[in-house]
């Protein structure tokens, strides 16, 4: 293939990905090339910082093992094996081989039992994820769909979800940036998960690429809505 036919499959895929959002093809060329920000972006120590925080308030008052825990667009299994380690039984998922296989590696190194899936997120069900899950992670995936996906994949989370489930997004402002991350608001994200609550918002401090345009990233935490009182259980949780 020449230049100027690579030039232009290059402009075709970049049309395609404004078009549709963040899409398998998009992630499996990230994944082969080693673009991978959120990944790098995952390890600073302030983000991972408040990640852990976000995991210990899960756990406040209680003692290993914490229960099920589903890592939506796990990637290399970061969080996963560190969820793992922290005493939770956890199930990854992703749609990208070549993750889902560093993955694997990662737990084996670390000596964690984590059942990794190939699967889409918007197919929790038939990827055969299970149900029941305590915690659910979405560490920057959803966030990535068009609105449609969305509301599909917020209905799968809350099919395999516990009844007292809590679910940590993290999500960037809204905003068009070419074939990266969309973003969602809180009011997004509330609309796609009805019959949950948003019961905190934290904002993150990370570096991020400069050609995203203001990315604002923040971490949601919703909890599941008791059917009795339409009031989300254990939301008094303390950060930390």
């Amino acid at each position: 293939m020449g230049v100027r036919s690579r030039q232009q499959a290059a402009r075709v895929f970049v049309a395609e990905m404004e078009e549709n959002g963040m899409s398998m093809g998009f992630y499996k060329f990230a994944y082969r090339v080693g673009f991978t920000p959120w990944e790098q972006a995952a390890q600073q120590g302030p983000v991972a910082q408040q990640v852990e925080a976000w995991f210990a308030r899960e756990e406040s008052g209680r003692e290993p093992p914490y229960g099920k825990a589903l890592d939506l667009g796990c990637g290399t299994g970061r969080d996963s094996v560190e969820l793992a380690t922290r005493g939770w039984q956890v199930t990854g998922i992703d749609m990208i081989p070549k993750a889902i296989g560093a993955a694997r590696a990662r737990a084996k190194s670390a000596g964690m039992e984590v059942e990794f899936l190939e699967g889409d997120v918007t197919a929790l069900r038939a990827a055969g994820v299970g149900t029941g899950f305590q915690l659910v992670l979405d560490g920057g995936t959803i966030h990535g769909f068009k609105d449609e996906q969305r509301q599909v994949a917020a209905g799968e989370v809350s099919a395999v979800a516990a009844p007292d489930a809590t679910l940590l997004i993290f999500a960037f402002a809204p905003g068009r940036r070419g074939p990266t991350p969309r973003g969602m608001s809180r009011k997004d994200i509330e609309s796609a998960f009805s019959g949950w609550t948003v019961t905190d918002e934290e904002s993150v401090d990370v570096s991020l690429p400069k050609f995203l345009k203001a990315p604002d990233p923040s971490w949601y935490r919703l909890r599941r809505q008791t059917e009795q009182t339409g009031m989300p259980e254990g939301s008094e949780r303390p950060l930390g």
